[in-house]
């Protein structure tokens, strides 16, 4: 199964890269991962809940970066196994490059899978990692780029007069 798509982001590139090393935030924006531990430099461990049409497993994987140019570019490869339900392995190569207003994150992914997940068919496996992948790069954006323009607006508002309901932005749009 191989993707590849490119994504602009809202922040400066040295932001993006040390987003896309940190544990952390790789934790967060990995659809299904109940643990993510490690370094760039020693690789990744981590522990991932799925369900795959009827088959549902707990992956472990390891998680490596090789061909690292810093702030620019990397291959991510990894391997992860779901005991009965079979095994996932492939790699991506992300490329970083300044575009005016941000950064443009493009990924082009090779995976395979086996076990049962491989009997399920490469239409459901396709449909699936599309949108792992999707739902991965949507929360990696939003953790990256920080929160809407409306909600940091929101939030420098003064608070509401005593005893008066705050409204939410659209509230406030419609009732002027």
């Amino acid at each position: 199964m191989k993707l590849n798509e490119s994504r602009d982001i809202a922040a400066d590139r040295s932001a993006v890269w040390q987003a896309l090393l940190s544990a952390d935030v790789l934790k967060e924006c990995v659809p299904g991962c109940e643990e993510m531990t490690g370094s760039p430099e020693e690789g990744f461990e981590a522990t991932v809940v799925q369900k795959v049409g009827p088959v549902k497993a707990k992956f472990k994987g390891a998680v490596t970066l090789t061909d690292v140019v810093e702030g620019e570019s990397c291959v991510i490869s990894g391997e992860g196994k779901g005991g009965a339900a079979g095994f996932a392995k492939g790699g991506a190569k992300v490329v970083l490059e300044d575009i005016p207003g941000g950064t443009r994150l493009t990924y082009d992914v090779d995976a395979k899978v086996g076990g049962k997940l491989a009997q399920l068919g490469s239409r459901i496996i396709d449909g699936f990692a599309r949108k792992m992948a999707d739902q991965f790069f949507d929360r990696f954006q939003q953790t990256v780029e920080g929160p809407a323009e409306e909600t940091v607006a929101e939030a420098a508002e003064a608070p509401a007069e005593e005893g008066e309901k705050k409204k939410g932005w659209l509230k406030r749009i419609i009732s002027s």
